[in-house]
C-alpha cells in the first residue's frame, strides 16, 4: 500500500454534488449545488477540476466526464444527521454524531435569551431565524440607536450575533460571543456561536471579515491523534475555529478565498506538516447563503484557475484530497445549507491515472485514510481508501 509524507485536505465549503437519499427529511429534495450552478450560468469552465474527474461524479454543464481522470473520484454520504459545517468537518476527522445539534426555527427560548441578556448587561434585538443580510437592513438602524446586539439564527445550529464595529469594539463583540458560548451548553448546545460584525449606514450595512466562530469543543479526532504521534497539523482558514484548536499545530488565519488559496500555496511550497487542512468558505458564505449562482460560478472558476500551480508545486510524496462539507444550492428558494453528497477527488503526482472510489458510506473514510497513511490506530468509523489508489 502506497503511503504519502503529506496529505492536503481542502474543503470547498458548500459545494455539494447532488441530494443525499434522505434529503427530503431536510427539505432539500432535488438540490445539486454544482449542477444547478452550472445550469444557471449556461455552463461552468473548470478545466483543471474537470481533468481531475469532477464531471464523472455528477452532471455539470461545461464539465464533461473523462475516461482518463488524473485523480481518483467518488462522493461521500454524511452518516451524521444534519447539514452544517461543524458536523461535516468533524465527520471527516472521524466523529460521527448520533444526533444533530439543536436548531431554533422559531427563535431561542426565553430562558436562553434572558440568561444571555443578564450576562452581557443589555437587551437584545431580533431572536428570529433570518438571512444575515436581510436582518441588518431590518434591525441595523435600531441596533445603532440602542447598542443592543442583534441575535438571530438559521436552519443550522447557530446562535449568531450581529454588532456594528462603530457601536461595539470588536474585542467587546468577541467577549459577548464567548459569553454566549458558555451559556449555550447542555440541551441548548448549538454547533456554533458566530460573531457577525458589520459596518456602514442604513441601507448600506455590510458584514466585515472580522467574523469569528465559537464552536463546541470536539471529542478526540484524527487531528489530535496525529499531534499525539508527533506529527504537525497545519490549518488554513476557519479549520482552527471548527476544531477549537484541538489537534492544530499551526494556523494561517485567513478570511477569504483569495487569502486561503495564497496560504495553501505557501504551505504546499514550504510546510513540513503531515496534514495541511484548509477550508475555502466563500462559496458557502458569500454565494450559497445569498442565492447567487453567478457569484458561485465565478468563485468556482477562480478556484479552478488557481489550482494548476498548486498541483505543480505538489511533491511526489503528496496526496491532495478535494471535497466539500455539505451543499448550499444557490438556485433553491432556501438560503440555507442543503443535504448533499460532497464530491471526492484524490490526486498525487506519483499516480498516473485515477480510479472510481464509488459512493463512500461516511465522510469518516477520510479520517481512516489518514490513519492508515500515518500508521495510526483505526478509528471507530469509516473505511480507508488508501489501498484503492
Amino acid at each position: 500500500m502506497m503511503k504519502f509524507e503529506r496529505i492536503l485536505l481542502v474543503v470547498l465549503d458548500g459545494v455539494g454534488a447532488g441530494e443525499l437519499p434522505d434529503a427530503d427529511l431536510y427539505g432539500d429534495t432535488g438540490s445539486n449545488t454544482l449542477s444547478h450552478t452550472a445550469e444557471a450560468v449556461g455552463g461552468l469552465y473548470l478545466p483543471t477540476m474537470g481533468a481531475l474527474g469532477l464531471g464523472n461524479i455528477t452532471s455539470i454543464q461545461g464539465v464533461p466526464p473523462t475516461d482518463t481522470p488524473k485523480a481518483s473520484w467518488g462522493k461521500m454520504r454524511e452518516a451524521s444527521p444534519g447539514k452544517d459545517t461543524i458536523t461535516g468537518h468533524w465527520e471527516m476527522a472521524g466523529v460521527v454524531l448520533p444526533r444533530p445539534f439543536p436548531t431554533y426555527p422559531q427563535g431561542f427560548p426565553q430562558e436562553v435569551l434572558s440568561a444571555f441578556e443578564e450576562a452581557i448587561g443589555t437587551k437584545t434585538l431580533g431572536n428570529v431565524a433570518a438571512s444575515g443580510t436581510v436582518i441588518l437592513q431590518e434591525l441595523g438602524n435600531e441596533h445603532c440607536r440602542t447598542g443592543f446586539p442583534i441575535v438571530y439564527t438559521s436552519a443550522d445550529s447557530v446562535f449568531q450575533i450581529a454588532m456594528h464595529e462603530r457601536i461595539l469594539p470588536i474585542d467587546r463583540q468577541y467577549e459577548i460571543c464567548a459569553i454566549a458560548r458558555e451559556i449555550l451548553r447542555g440541551t441548548h448546545e448549538v454547533g456554533r456561536v458566530i460573531c457577525r460584525p458589520f459596518i456602514g449606514e442604513q441601507g448600506h450595512f455590510k458584514r466585515t471579515e472580522a467574523r469569528r466562530d465559537f464552536p463546541v469543543t470536539p471529542p478526540p479526532t484524527v487531528l489530535t491523534a496525529l499531534m499525539e504521534s508527533g506529527r504537525h497539523v497545519h490549518a488554513i482558514g476557519k479549520i482552527f475555529e471548527i476544531f477549537q484548536g484541538q489537534g492544530v499545530s499551526s494556523w494561517a488565519h485567513t478570511t477569504n478565498n483569495k487569502a486561503h488559496i495564497s496560504a495553501l500555496m505557501e504551505a504546499v511550497q514550504h510546510s513540513q506538516g503531515s496534514l495541511l487542512f484548509a477550508n475555502l468558505e466563500d462559496f458557502d458564505m458569500l454565494y450559497g447563503h445569498r442565492n447567487d449562482p453567478q457569484g458561485m460560478a465565478q468563485a468556482l472558476e477562480y478556484w479552478d484557475s488557481q489550482l494548476p500551480p498548486i498541483l505543480e508545486a505538489l511533491r511526489p510524496t503528496d496526496l491532495l484530497l478535494l471535497t466539500a462539507d455539505h451543499g448550499n444550492d444557490p438556485t433553491t428558494p432556501s438560503t440555507d445549507h442543503s443535504r448533499e453528497y460532497p464530491f471526492l477527488l484524490a490526486y498525487s503526482p506519483c499516480i498516473a491515472q485515477g480510479i472510481c472510489l464509488g459512493e463512500r458510506e461516511t465522510y469518516a473514510d477520510i479520517s481512516q485514510t489518514l490513519r492508515a497513511n500515518f500508521s495510526l490506530p483505526n478509528g471507530a468509523f469509516g473505511r480507508e481508501f488508501l489501498s484503492e489508489l
